[in-house]
């Protein structure tokens, strides 16, 4: 039997989703639907949860008005999303920095790390970093902590964040290096950005 032409795949992906909301607008509902909580809680990561209810919901809301310059060449909208909640996050960057800052003053008791398993499991979070590695990140040009956190917090590979930030390929990878050599200077030679399995971001 025929599926019905509503659940026939579309090879384009997401920009036939965008596409077909130029004339119908109700179907950008399928992209707040995939998205909408990755979103959110990218967020919530970097600012707060309060913050994200706002941000998430007005990135969704730029997004549609602005369907219509979408570039169709794009089959996933993941990357476009990301760069317009991290321009958004960029209005609250001295909330952000606030924030960054008043992690310093918590107990180091509280997040004191007892080994190489424990420092793993510390990446990069707004709710998570402490202590010297938020006094790092929050020395960061801004440029460079969009990159860190776009990789890390969100596991955008480089050529997402590079189109999520509209900057070259290459941008993204010494932008990325810069940050990482900063962070582990400012940590006595620990690198922050080690994924699960071990190897270096």
């Amino acid at each position: 039997m025929t599926a019905p032409p509503d659940v026939i795949p579309d090879k384009r992906g997401d920009a036939a989703v965008i596409e077909r909301s130029w004339h119908e607008p109700e179907r950008f509902g399928a992209i707040f639907d995939a998205y909408f909580k990755e979103i959110h809680r990218y967020v919530a990561r970097r600012l707060d949860v309060h913050a994200a209810d706002d941000i998430a919901a007005e990135t969704f809301a730029i997004a549609f008005r602005g369907r219509h310059r979408y570039d169709l060449a794009r089959s996933n909208a993941r990357p476009w999303l990301y760069g317009i909640a991290t321009n958004l996050i960029g209005r609250h960057r001295r909330d952000e920095q606030r924030k960054l800052r008043a992690m310093e003053r918590v107990d180091q008791a509280e997040t004191r790390l007892t080994g190489h398993e424990d420092q793993v499991a510390a990446r990069v979070s707004a709710e998570g970093i402490r202590g010297s590695l938020a006094r790092a990140i929050t020395a960061l040009p801004a440029s460079q902590r969009d990159v860190l956190l776009l990789i890390v917090l969100s596991d955008l590979s480089y050529d997402e964040a590079a189109q999520a930030l509209d900057i070259p390929f290459g941008t993204v990878s010494s932008r990325l290096n810069r940050a990482r050599s900063k962070l582990r200077k400012a940590l006595g030679g620990t690198n922050p950005l080690i994924d699960q399995e071990g190897t270096t971001r």
